[in-house]
């Protein structure tokens, strides 16, 4: 399939049905990370990677970025894949560098469907993400030991604020260094649990619109079949009569089906026309 035309999937497409939790499966699985979210676009690029060897500056690729600045240099390199393989799909990143959860699952869904249309989805054997990260971050991986520096100590001292019941919090003087580390370990903690929580919401939102849209799907195609057998010509047959037993039964518990069956059954000279 072509890059061009593979970037063509219509909302009713089955990618758009796929959960939060699904998608960061298959992304995780993929490139072998264990990410609980997926909005810097670095992981994006290294799946355009993975399904185009070569095509994408991975050594550009900023896996530790945080600020929109470096998530927006992330998803120019995006850009720059897309305009050489011809992909008119929009990124919209103003919003995905937000980090908004409907925004970064919708591209990921695309994302997913994309990869899974180039060479039929069969992935290329050789591809070694960890490698191909390692090679890229190379300039940045100096960075790694003062961030796991600061995370301990963090942790240490969240540990140290919960075991003494809370003494610290009310006998530390909030003005200090120390008071004003405690303020940002809680506030950080908090805000973790918010971010928790807005995301569950947004999974909810996701899974009921999607809902909704299939809803309406199989109810647009029962009642162009409920128009066609009001049709004067058609109406009077055994067929459309059993048909039509089906689509207004009343209890939804009860199949319909054998009644409809029988009412075929009983009418003979439905095929009379192919016995002669």
């Amino acid at each position: 399939m072509a890059a061009g035309a593979a970037a063509s999937f219509g909302l009713m497409d089955k990618a758009y049905f796929v959960g939060r939790g699904e998608i960061l499966s298959w992304v995780n699985a993929t490139l072998q990370l264990s990410l609980n979210k997926a909005a810097s676009g670095a992981v994006q690029c290294q799946l355009l990677d993975m399904v185009h060897p070569g095509l994408v500056p991975m050594h550009k690729v900023n896996f530790d970025a945080k600020t929109e600045y470096d998530m927006i240099q992330n998803y120019k390199i995006i850009q720059d894949v897309f305009n050489k393989l011809r992909i008119g799909k929009n990124i919209e990143v103003n919003k995905l560098v937000k980090g908004r959860p409907l925004d970064n699952l919708e591209f990921l869904q695309w994302l997913k469907r994309y990869c899974d249309s180039v060479n039929g989805g069969i992935m290329n054997e050789n591809y070694n993400p960890v490698e191909r990260r390692s090679k890229g971050c190379k300039e940045r991986s100096h960075k790694g030991p003062n961030k796991s520096t600061k995370s301990l100590q963090a942790n240490r001292l969240s540990s140290a604020n919960s075991a003494d019941g809370g003494a610290l919090n009310s006998n530390t003087d909030l003005a200090s260094p120390i008071g004003k580390v405690v303020n940002a370990v809680n506030e950080e903690h908090y805000m973790e649990q918010i971010q928790q929580l807005s995301e569950k919401i947004a999974d909810l939102k996701v899974s009921v619109d999607n809902t909704e849209k299939e809803r309406d799907f199989y109810f647009s195609k029962l009642r162009d079949i409920e128009i066609l057998c009001q049709r004067p010509e058609l109406e009077h047959l055994p067929m459309t009569k059993g048909i039509r037993k089906i689509l207004y039964a009343a209890d939804a518990k009860d199949s319909s089906l054998p009644e409809a069956n029988e009412i075929i059954t009983r009418s003979p000279g439905m095929f009379s026309d192919e016995a002669e």
